[in-house]
């Protein structure tokens, strides 16, 4: 497992330029079919535009496509897949509608909006980090809850969910690399006292 850099939701943006309007849709996906679906429900809300033109990259396996959709070439999908690329992104469909404001842009024009599109919506939709984590289970009396409320960020980790009983039970994910040192921190934090149970491994997501 590897870090990856992904879309945190699914978000839109839109540019007008002479008169054109460009809509930018931006989702993560987890395969090529999941994006292939994705540009069909975008062509359903938007079947009187002019085009909707679309690029997407998964990660296993390792895939792109792009397509101009009626625009000239090389105008229009490469450059969505290009702000893809430029981003680092992974597992993630950006597709971007036009509908034709009477005006031609031109060859440069067209580059440029659709660009600046994807990166709009790609913006919206929230870049993060997906790192391999440790996800565990920690049970704790309240005594030593409000030291690991510190303790799990200054490792990397972060808190995923809280019950509060008779003691609290903590569900936190650290990424891989760094268990080890908290298990080790934990155990002198607390003098033994608490433990970490791992529950199993997953992509944990981190802002950038």
């Amino acid at each position: 497992m590897d870090d990856y850099i992904t879309l945190d939701k699914e978000a839109n943006a839109e540019y007008v330029v002479q008169k054109s309007r460009f809509i930018g849709y931006a989702c993560p996906v987890d395969s090529a079919q999941a994006a292939a679906a994705y540009v069909e429900k975008i062509r359903a809300m938007h079947r009187e535009a002019r085009h909707n033109v679309y690029a997407y990259t998964v990660l296993s396996p390792a895939y792109a496509r792009f397509s101009d959709d009626g625009e000239p070439q090389g105008t229009a999908g490469k450059p969505v897949l290009e702000v893809i690329r430029k981003t680092g992104i992974e597992n993630c469909c950006v597709v971007v509608t036009r509908y034709f404001g009477g005006i031609l842009l031109g060859t440069g024009g067209l580059v440029r909006a659709y660009s600046h599109t994807a990166k709009l919506a790609v913006e919206a939709a929230v870049p993060v980090r997906m790192r391999p984590c440790d996800d565990l289970l920690i049970r704790t009396d309240y005594t030593f809850y409000s030291g690991l409320l510190t303790l799990v960020p200054s490792c990397g980790g972060k808190i995923t969910n809280s019950e509060f009983a008779e003691d609290v039970t903590l569900s936190v994910e650290i990424p891989s690399a760094l268990s080890a040192d908290f298990q080790k921190k934990l155990t002198e934090q607390t003098n033994g006292k608490v433990t970490a149970e791992k529950k199993g491994e997953i992509y944990g997501k981190f802002a950038l």
